[in-house]
């Protein structure tokens, strides 16, 4: 008949284990402290910071051939919508394939886009933080309606 073995901590094991539970312990909060200094945090509308996204995609049921030709800040209109100073983003449709996109308060960024699947899209600066979006068709010079990401630096 076999013996039920009892597992002995040692003295060694004990102590080893307290230190592994220090060690992890204090690298987490080491860790936790980087991470909220105001040196490791990236300022929301310091220079070289993203400072707006937009996923302009237009109502789901719709389309965005069907956006509004005044701007707009209606959340059903966009995937995702990102303005540093926390202040409005907004959209409108200008024409076919041509939309300008505004982040209120944002003035003198530059912006770059991209067309959904295999679109793609320019854009170009206005003032008072406006970005005008014109949206191609992949290999065509024509302009269409397709939702498009536009990302503000």
């Amino acid at each position: 008949m076999k013996r039920a073995r009892h597992l002995r901590i040692t003295p060694g094991a004990a102590i080893g284990v307290i230190a592994l539970f220090f060690a992890l312990g204090g690298s987490a909060f080491a860790v936790q402290d980087r991470a909220q200094s105001p040196a490791v945090a990236q300022q929301r509308c310091a220079n070289g910071a993203v400072r707006g996204v937009a996923v302009v995609t237009g109502v789901a049921s719709q389309g965005i051939a069907n956006f509004p030709d005044s701007f707009t800040s209606a959340g059903n209109l966009f995937a995702r919508k990102f303005n540093c100073t926390g202040k409005a983003v907004q959209a409108r449709r200008v024409e076919s394939g041509v939309f300008e996109v505004r982040f209120v308060g944002i003035s003198g960024a530059s912006g770059v886009a991209s067309g959904t699947a295999d679109a793609y899209a320019t854009v170009q600066a206005a003032a008072d933080g406006v970005f005008r979006v014109i949206v191609h068709p992949a290999g065509r010079d024509d302009r269409a309606d397709l939702p498009f990401t536009i990302v503000v630096v």
